[in-house]
């Protein structure tokens, strides 16, 4: 990998958002948002990222997230996986979260988006830095 030397550093990246319903469509608007925010904030090339898990609340399953990630450009070498979240009593519905494995500028400060409702799993990363 184009990346692998002194200038950069492993990463893993977190990230979550809420889907409004259990459709595709809901599900494919908050995986877009996440998944743009998350390559955004970081200023990601998709040669930068090695893998991508999501995991979905049980009350999530009209389509996988994985798939929906794999439209973004350049995607194609991307290792994605889907995986159902354990269930918590009291758990956000309806959330999605992110852990992305990337190589980041040694300088870069890592930036992890919570978004929709999920910003109230962490408010302190909810905002931009």
């Amino acid at each position: 990998m184009a990346f692998q030397n002194k200038n950069f550093k492993l990463q893993g990246l977190r990230g979550a958002t809420t889907s409004a319903e259990n459709s595709v469509k809901a599900i494919e608007a908050a995986v877009t948002e996440l998944v743009s925010e998350l390559v955004n904030r970081n200023n990601l090339q998709p040669e930068q990222i090695i893998s991508i898990t999501f995991s979905v609340t049980n009350d999530l399953n009209a389509c996988f997230p994985a798939a929906i990630a794999r439209k973004h450009g350049g995607w194609s070498e991307v290792a994605l996986l889907d995986c159902q979240q354990m269930t918590v009593i009291g758990d956000l519905k309806h959330c999605i979260r992110i852990l992305a494995h990337v190589w980041l500028p040694n300088d870069q400060i890592p930036q992890h988006p919570y978004l929709g409702e999920a910003k109230l799993l962490r408010p302190d990363r909810s905002t931009k830095n």
